[in-house]
């Protein structure tokens, strides 16, 4: 039988009401050593999660630190293995030396529990740094100086707690094929089941679903674009459509199961919410967004006006217009969003205005690498698609044909390589708007046959897909409102009677 263990805790006796013990199990940690002692196979139930620094007590982290090191090594891990790893040591010698490692091993019955031992401290772990996080937010709170204000400490304070949420997780690694197998085939089934044929989210525009099958969970999305290309009108469109698709079932145990839509986070780092919100009533209400502003719209433009506002109400829409968020903050927030009122959806406007953990601020590229891998690793994290805008290099501008490739975005290498969908707003009309010749002359003429042509198009080239084909999207723009919608084809036309 194992010593009671009275010698192992330390500090103040533990019948004085006002010294609170950190949480820890002691009997918790001597049954998983046992049991690894015994059979070294058991290692591997708890490798992937549980760590030296996860034990109260320092001798059994001593122990097995040196029981990973062993194993890790291809070595065998025993009680006389041990051994000469511990001849020296004061803390073993006080509770019996070797013999006790002995007993350790003597005592474990069964490895059948290894993982939920192992969970078990864990747990107790997290909840003891949770107290020296509460502890070292009460004594800065209490000791900040002028130069470190209130809204400094929330920041750290949130990051240390999603710090902690995130580090060490027991769910994870390896799956079985058959495992992944099996999602693949649900996914497959709610597209068969799903109006319209989708394994994503739908954005609302029909030709660009078609060729990407909906926003994707866990897809990193850039739309890219030259200034007044149109990229944050198509990114609130979609975010729209997704949000005003919402619908959603409620079970009696809690849980929630969306069957269409999402709720969408929409982190606007360059507009103001109310701007965002102007533009959405312009594209619902079509009264142009500058006659909403300078008020000078008629009666019937007005109760468009609200009717489009009462209808946009109730949409599982969020936007956090804070400027200049770090990808650390943004992550919380989304973190936050995801917990507290569920979240389907990302939209970051856009990427440049981001900045990183500020370790990489001399280098700018290393900087928006950052930004992109955090990105993607928070889009696998909560399982929903994150859609990025980006500018594009003035190189475009050099070229006769203006339209975007990969190579054009600014600092590209991280953003294309991080991306599991690259796309490109283009607008030809913007480009030969401004190449008006003089009117009366032969070029003004063929000027006019050009615009016909290009007048309220616009095209999303898919310029990198790694779950679909590449190709050219063409939609239709109406600039006064900035509203894209699906393009009236002459072949999608009804038939007119004769």
């Amino acid at each position: 039988m194992l010593p009671a263990f009275d010698e192992l805790e330390t500090g103040p006796d533990a019948g004085d009401e006002e010294y609170r013990v950190a949480p820890h199990n002691i009997e918790a940690e001597q049954a998983l050593l046992g049991a690894i002692l015994i059979n070294n196979d058991s290692f591997d139930r708890i490798a992937s999660f549980l760590e030296v620094a996860h034990f109260y007590e320092p001798l059994h982290a001593r122990i097995f630190e040196a029981v990973s090191k062993l194993i890790s090594g291809g070595h065998i891990a025993t009680p006389v293995t041990l051994k000469s790893y511990f001849d020296q040591d004061e803390a073993l010698q006080e509770v019996g030396g070797a013999q006790y490692l002995a007993r350790l091993a003597g005592a474990a019955t069964t490895i059948i529990n290894v993982a939920e031992y192992g969970r078990t401290i864990y747990d107790l772990a997290v909840r003891r740094d949770l107290i020296r996080v509460g502890e070292e937010i009460h004594n800065r709170a209490f000791d900040a100086s002028v130069d470190d204000p209130p809204s400094a400490q929330i920041m750290d304070a949130e990051q240390s707690l999603y710090s902690l949420a995130e580090k060490g997780k027991y769910e994870g690694g390896f799956q079985s094929f058959s495992d992944s197998m099996r999602m693949a085939v649900d996914m497959a089934a709610a597209a068969y089941e799903r109006d319209g044929g989708l394994s994503g989210i739908s954005t609302g525009l029909r030709d660009l679903d078609e060729q990407m099958g909906g926003l994707q969970p866990s897809d990193l999305i850039i739309v890219a674009g030259r200034p007044s290309m149109g990229k944050t009108a198509l990114a609130t469109n979609i975010a729209f459509n997704v949000a005003k698709n919402y619908k959603a079932e409620h079970h009696t145990d809690g849980t929630v199961e969306v069957k269409d839509g999402a709720i969408v986070g929409f982190f606007s780092l360059e507009m103001s919410s109310e701007q965002l919100a102007t533009r959405l009533l312009a594209e619902q209400s079509r009264v142009p967004s500058g006659k909403i502003r300078r008020g000078k719209i008629d009666e019937n433009e007005w109760h468009q006006f609200v009717d489009a506002s009462r209808e946009l109400e109730g949409i599982p829409l969020y936007i956090d217009d804070t400027g200049g968020l770090n990808i650390a903050s943004l992550a919380a927030r989304a973190r936050k969003l995801k917990r507290q009122r569920g979240l389907g959806l990302i939209v970051v406007d856009y990427i440049q205005l981001l900045s990183g953990s500020g370790r990489a601020s001399d280098n700018r590229v290393q900087e928006v690498t950052e930004i992109t891998t955090g990105l993607k690793a928070l889009a696998k994290e909560l399982n929903v698609p994150i859609m990025a805008l980006s500018q594009l290099s003035r190189q475009v501008e050099s070229r006769d044909d203006k339209r975007p490739q990969l190579s054009d975005l600014r600092e590209s290498g991280s953003i294309e390589q991080d991306a599991d969908v690259v796309t490109f707003v283009f607008r030809e009309e913007y480009y030969v708007s401004r190449r008006e010749p003089s009117e009366g002359t032969p070029e003004h003429l063929q000027w006019q046959t050009d615009m016909e042509q290009v007048f309220g198009k616009a095209e999303v080239i898919i310029g990198k897909q790694r779950h679909g084909p590449t190709g050219t999207v063409r939609l239709q723009f109406e600039a006064e409102i900035t509203r894209f919608s699906d393009l009236a084809d002459s072949d999608r036309l009804p038939d007119y009677m004769e």
